[in-house]
């Protein structure tokens, strides 16, 4: 089931297109990654979603409905342009932003005092945002996006400003988060994350999608049989077994053994490779080759 469907959105803004007839689904309780890079329209298409600007043409359906008002309360959206009142009070200003998505403040105190204990920020409430680090203050913005349990989360670059700990302290959540049934949109440049993260995703460039799918399938889909094998022996025996059905792509020396690439026919199997390769070497290790999602962006984004 997708708790989002994208239906051929349209947004121009005076002579800008910014999305470009872009349509996708986002799968229910899964981790879905934005990608594109800057100016691509990921801003814009998130913008549509959260109602913030109107689409001028398509629709965008939440959970099989038209997307209404009400709709928002089921979301929560962390910008990339964060956006704290610098003069407040660390805890007065989460339990304002708390309110404003319909919680009491008997209930805000209750849930933000568990975050603040599991994030160890206790000695924070009393101070005031003004004093905090960059990735001090987008801790206590994550905290405050994610407060009210919503089902649907938008992340934009959220693991800008985190050192590594916390980062990792982050990414830990919203996987526990999407375990427990919410979906979560991250927007980001940083393709580690997607490989961690993600289960889908979808690629804009120039206000258009030009790739989408689970992120499993996709990298499947862009292998290019290429294997990569690790021996001992001698090199002139090695290349002489590829003499028909396989391409060497490169052969570089480790500190006691080689490393080779090497590319197959489609109509040949590993086990051709190996039965040609067992005679002449001692083979120590053999991996498939299967591209990145950095890899992949590069590749479609230099084809469009």
């Amino acid at each position: 089931m997708d708790i989002l469907e994208i239906q051929h959105v349209t947004k121009t803004y005076a002579a800008h297109v910014a999305l470009d007839d872009v349509s996708m689904n986002i799968p229910q309780a899964s981790v879905f990654g934005l990608l594109g890079p800057n100016g691509a329209g990921k801003t814009s298409l998130i913008r549509t979603i959260t109602q913030i600007t109107a689409p001028d043409k398509g629709q965008i359906l939440f959970e099989g409905k038209a997307l209404q008002a009400n709709h928002v309360q089921e979301m929560g959206y962390l910008p990339e342009e964060r956006g704290l009142y610098k003069k407040m009070e660390v805890g007065e200003q989460a339990i304002y932003l708390a309110r404003l998505k319909g919680m009491t403040r008997q209930e805000a105190i209750k849930r933000l005092k568990g975050w603040f204990e599991k994030f160890e920020m206790q000695t924070w409430w009393n101070k005031k945002v003004e004093e905090l680090s960059k990735g001090m203050q987008q801790k206590v913005q994550f905290i405050v996006t994610v407060l009210h349990e919503p089902k649907f989360l938008i992340l934009d670059e959220p693991f800008t400003g985190f050192d590594p700990i916390n980062a990792e302290l982050v990414k830990n959540e919203l996987l526990a988060l999407s375990k427990k049934g919410a979906t979560i949109m991250l927007s980001t440049h940083r393709m580690e994350s997607v490989e961690e993260l993600c289960s889908h995703i979808a690629l804009i460039n120039r206000s258009k999608k030009i790739l989408d799918g689970s992120v499993n399938e996709i990298r499947k889909q862009y292998k290019s049989n290429t294997y990569e094998v690790a021996y001992l022996g001698n090199k002139i025996g090695f290349t002489n077994a590829l003499w028909t059905g396989f391409e060497l792509l490169d052969v570089r020396e480790e500190s006691d053994h080689s490393l080779a690439r090497v590319k197959m026919m489609d109509n040949l199997s590993p086990n051709d490779l190996l039965s040609r390769l067992l005679p002449e070497v001692q083979l120590l290790g053999f991996r498939e080759i299967i591209p990145s999602m950095n890899d992949i962006f590069i590749k479609k984004v230099g084809e469009n």
